[in-house]
């Protein structure tokens, strides 16, 4: 006996009613959107873990830099941000470490530059074996200087040295400060 195509047509119809029903019981007035995130300068614009960084000049190495965190901004303020604290080695023409600069933070400023060091900042002289401590340090990249206003702390073979208002070559070689305190050996021969 042949099938009556118009006998499922209910069984269509009914099915194709259920479906707008469907569509429409999931569906809320409240309209739902995902947050949009614009960046702005005060968003990094990269950010990088565990960097470690060679710095040189004509092939010949100069320096080199170590962070846990490094955040870079663009816009009307271009900087480098080090959140986490980082380590900086300058080396001499046989590329032995010079000096070393480490502080908990740092931030440098591409069109001003300059690096400002905070918190534990420590400038060593691995040559004369010599360091610096303090609580902030400025480094002026163009002049290749550093300074501060702050109280430091010289440790030197044979003394120790209290004052404030450093100023010095970027390797610590030469250094001067201001009201200098501190205990120092001096051979009788020399008073």
């Amino acid at each position: 006996m042949p099938r009556n195509p118009m006998a499922k047509l209910p069984v269509i119809i009914l099915l194709l009613l259920q479906i707008p029903l469907i569509l429409l019981s999931s569906c809320s007035k409240e309209q739902q959107t995902a947050p949009i995130k614009v960046r702005s300068d005060i968003d990094p614009s990269m950010s990088a873990d565990n960097i470690d960084v060679l710095f040189s000049d004509s092939g010949k190495i100069e320096a080199r830099l170590t962070a846990p965190l490094l955040h870079q901004y663009s816009g009307q303020n271009p900087r480098m941000e080090f959140p986490k604290g980082f380590k900086l080695y300058t080396y001499d023409s046989i590329l032995r470490v010079q000096s070393t600069i480490s502080a908990m933070y740092g931030i440098r400023y591409e069109f001003r530059d300059f690096m400002d060091a905070r918190g534990n900042v420590v400038v060593r002289n691995e040559l004369k074996n010599e360091q610096l401590n303090t609580e902030h340090l400025i480094w002026d990249v163009k002049s290749h200087r550093i300074y501060n206003s702050d109280p430091i702390k010289v440790t030197t073979p044979g003394k120790v040295l209290y004052g404030n208002d450093l100023e010095s070559d970027e390797g610590f070689t030469r250094y001067s400060f201001k009201n200098p305190t501190g205990v120092m050996r001096v051979r009788k021969d020399s008073l």
